[in-house]
């Protein structure tokens, strides 16, 4: 366990201003080449990101490493109030939640993990059908997360993949979830089953990303910083929400050994997800839901997503925030508002 206000400062040098510059154009212009930067630039720069940036943006989180029954989960816990998980989505890490988790820390006691295959969490193989990746065992993860801290009942928080994961939790575990914040998705076999040009085009890795082995592995991995900067890009509406140095985490962590978890993670939603959830297409969620969007994103401009989800649950409220994909980073304010005075 690693208490992050008595780790090790980073010494700055080793940080990298110019990478983390360089990096903030990047973000700034919505692609690597539009930056103006010989190939390869930030692939070198970034090759040396190898410290972990969460004691900075998570101060005074003790650090926990969670064995469950087919994963090691990668945790950082604090706070003495009601238990709060909050998952994460793709491209990013539990590091996304830096902006609002040290204010919820001051009322729950706030859970980040990281999703198994991303993060630090080990990343286990597939399987046959991509099954290690379904969202089923990506949940059993957390609720096995949840029961070794001590919680067997708790509120839960899901950004994008995460969602996913929290809305498999509250099918297969009713009783562990009393209320729950689904942050700009809406249902995976919905948003599957109304595909067309457009959101096929704004939303090319859903079906990019499920192709066999290794052809998207191989792809993207001849330039993980390329597809990493592009795909945040094009969802983040809000110039300069991502903090470099968030971004530094997110890349650290985005390995080749993840980007095949990631594949893996979306041809299960493909594919095992779907079966799960046609068996599934009766049952209701009982928990109260809290269904926040983007309303600049793709999911909140082509959907009906408080619709999507009445159809799935007995309790829900919400709306949008004037953002895009990323709204615990684009909105953080608006979005803790919300989030602490739905839970509470």
């Amino acid at each position: 366990m690693l208490d992050f206000e008595q780790a090790e400062s980073r010494d700055p040098s080793k940080i990298g201003l110019t990478r983390r510059h360089l990096m903030s154009i990047a973000l700034t212009t919505g692609a690597l080449g539009s930056a103006g930067l010989p190939p390869g630039a930030l692939a070198q720069e970034n090759s040396a990101v190898t410290t972990s940036a969460l004691p900075k943006l998570l101060p005074g989180f003790q650090q926990k490493r969670l064995k469950t029954s087919g994963a090691e989960i990668n945790a950082v816990v604090k706070g003495e109030g009601p238990p709060l998980l909050l998952l994460h989505g793709h491209p990013q890490t539990l590091a996304c939640w830096h902006k609002i988790a040290p204010k919820l820390a001051e009322r729950f006691t706030v859970v980040l993990t990281d999703l198994r295959g991303y993060g630090d969490s080990s990343k286990p193989e597939g399987g046959k059908d991509s099954i290690a990746y379904s969202k089923r065992e990506m949940a059993r993860d957390q609720v096995e997360v949840m029961h070794a801290l001590g919680f067997d009942r708790f509120q839960a928080v899901g950004h994008d993949r995460g969602g996913r994961v929290l809305h498999r939790l509250m099918l297969d575990h009713p009783d562990t979830v009393s209320k729950a914040v689904l942050l700009d998705i809406a249902p995976t076999a919905t948003m599957y089953a109304k595909v067309n040009k457009e959101f096929a085009t704004k939303y090319m890795w859903w079906f990019f990303l499920i192709q066999p082995a290794p052809l998207p592995e191989t792809l993207i991995g001849n330039n993980l910083e390329f597809y990493l900067q592009t795909h945040i890009s094009k969802q983040n509406k809000t110039p300069g929400a991502i903090d470099p140095i968030a971004l530094e985490e997110y890349r650290r962590c985005y390995t080749r050994e993840t980007l095949h978890a990631v594949c893996e993670d979306y041809r299960a939603a493909a594919g095992i997800d779907l079966i799960h959830d046609e068996a599934d297409s009766d049952k209701s969620i009982g928990c109260p839901l809290l269904v926040l969007s983007g309303g600049k994103g793709v999911v909140g401009t082509s959907y009906d997503v408080l619709g999507t989800w009445r159809a799935k649950a007995k309790d829900v409220q919400g709306g949008s925030l004037p953002c895009g994909h990323y709204l615990p980073e684009e909105a953080p304010e608006l979005l803790f508002e919300k989030i602490n005075s739905f839970l509470t």
